[in-house]
């Protein structure tokens, strides 16, 4: 699977421990930064992530920052996109059956359990479908009616 991954300063040494185990595990990573622990804007890598999730050309993200919350809200901005906060295997699963979530965050500073199995967790669930796809088709519906749709640069809408 093609795995988009950023993180801000907060999270940059947690985005390297995922970004190699997720290349161990056979995934292709595009690590969107960013680079070092120098202190940065953690938007910028929300919607790097998001807007290469969005354009089809990663399956799903993965962000880290300090909490996971900046960067779910920043993420949740693009149109397409489904990020989900989580802290635990149950919630990723969850995450991914129930809502379709196509980008994790997760929060540095407070996780309190190895994000090594929630990572797995959120990539290896499929969506259920059925009930669910209703209640994702209504966020989709949000979208429509207040978001201006990202168009991937070089593309026409």
């Amino acid at each position: 699977m093609k795995i988009a991954i950023g993180a801000d300063h907060a999270g940059f040494v947690l985005k390297n421990l995922i970004a190699g185990q997720l290349r161990r595990e056979g995934h292709e990573v595009l690590d969107l930064g960013t680079n070092s622990a120098e202190s940065t804007d953690y938007p910028d890598y929300a919607a790097a992530v998001a807007r290469d999730v969005a354009a089809g050309r990663s399956e799903r993200g993965v962000l880290v920052c300090s909490t996971g919350i900046g960067m779910s809200i920043a993420a949740n901005k693009v149109d397409g996109i489904r990020a989900a906060h989580v802290s635990s295997v149950p919630e990723a699963v969850l995450a991914r059956e129930h809502n379709d979530a196509n980008v994790l965050t997760l929060g540095a500073r407070f996780l309190k359990e190895d994000p090594v199995p929630i990572v797995d967790a959120f990539l290896a669930t499929a969506f259920e479908g059925g009930r669910h796809a209703r209640r994702v088709s209504k966020f989709e519906a949000i979208e429509k009616e207040n978001c201006r749709k990202f168009v991937p640069e070089g593309t026409k809408e």
